[in-house]
């Protein structure tokens, strides 16, 4: 394999098929699969510009940015984890209790800050990706585990929920987190920044190849010596990293360690990875798509929100009714890409 990856490992064709070029439907199929979200975005921002006046104030957009920030964070490091055919259950206990942690060390500085929820959710993220890798066991038992076992830490250093750390306004932690540079908020620079950085590894590296071939076939994978076992131990550590680097952020955001934080919030990551364009079986993904996935999520609940008169439960509805009907694209469009 060569260190030049635009697409997918398994997604690249025999060396007859690169030379006489994929058909036409081919490649609609393939750009409906990498761009179809985005061009969903697309139209759904203009229906809505159309529809409230006020969807595309400074503001508005502003906020939507902000709260899409955190969530992009935790969808990046589970673009990974899903790319190698894993799922990841823990992220959003692991992003409340990085939150905490983070409210709770910024007494002692913001390196302190930012250093202790890194360190404690990407050792969970560590043991995580290690029991799957070595002991052969499920990701969802793995992870669900996880999840249960970061909201009983949680739980248990905050005295049941009912203490919650405060991050000193004047701080510099908190600078990180309610600052803005040229009129846009510090997370959404390091979410973008991130988000470069995420794309150039998993496009343009070879642990990046590794991932694609985890996912595309494990055996096929460590037969071209790829080396499978320490591929996964690293995406679930990144996933627990980013779940923690999220959670801390938004402390600084709030100024506060929230407890309540982070339910739910593993669907919304899973759902936004799948809505961009990675399969949910592995071997195939794309960083940006996820990102296109948050603010697809945003934008939905964004109009809703603008609507007034229907209840918040409405977005679940229509986020697990969109995500249905990506999935069921996804493997038709997978299906006739075979075929063809």
């Amino acid at each position: 394999m060569t260190t030049d990856v635009d697409i997918p490992v398994h997604a690249q064709d025999t060396a007859e098929e690169e030379t006489t070029g994929p058909g036409r439907s081919d490649r609609l199929s393939a750009l409906a699969q990498q761009h179809g979200a985005l061009v969903t975005l697309i139209v759904a921002m203009i229906a809505a510009s159309i529809g409230f006046d006020t969807f595309l104030t400074g503001d508005n957009l502003e906020n939507m940015a902000l709260s899409s920030a955190f969530l992009a964070v935790v969808a990046l490091g589970m673009t990974y984890v899903i790319i190698t055919g894993g799922i990841d259950l823990s992220v959003g206990s692991l992003f409340a209790l990085g939150g905490v942690l983070a409210a709770w060390a910024s007494r002692y500085g913001v390196v302190a800050a930012l250093v202790l929820p890194l360190f404690v959710c990407g050792l969970i993220g560590f043991v995580n990706g290690l029991l799957i890798a070595r002991s052969r066991l499920a990701p969802f038992i793995v992870t669900l585990a996880s999840m249960l076992g970061a909201r009983g830490i949680l739980l248990s250093i905050t005295d049941e929920g009912s203490k919650t750390y405060l991050v000193g306004k004047g701080s510099f932690f908190a600078k990180i987190g309610q600052g803005s540079l040229l009129g846009v908020g510090v997370p959404v620079w390091i979410t973008v920044a991130l988000f470069v950085l995420g794309a150039v590894v998993l496009r343009r590296t070879r642990f990046g190849q590794y991932v694609y071939a985890v996912g595309g076939n494990e055996d096929a994978a460590a037969l071209m010596g790829a080396p499978v076992a320490r591929t996964k131990i690293s995406v679930y550590t990144l996933s627990g990293l980013c779940a923690g680097l999220a959670g801390a952020l938004n402390a600084a955001w709030l100024a506060s360690g929230v407890t309540i934080l982070g339910s739910g919030m593993e669907l919304d990551a899973i759902s936004a990875v799948v809505i961009g364009g990675t399969l949910l079986t592995g071997g195939f993904g794309f960083i940006s798509g996820s990102l296109v996935g948050v603010l697809l999520l945003k934008v939905i609940q964004n109009v809703i929100n603008q609507i007034g008169s229907l209840d918040s439960a409405y977005q679940q509805v229509v986020s697990g009714a969109f995500l249905a009907v990506v999935v069921i694209a996804q493997t038709w469009l997978g299906r006739r890409r075979r075929v063809l």
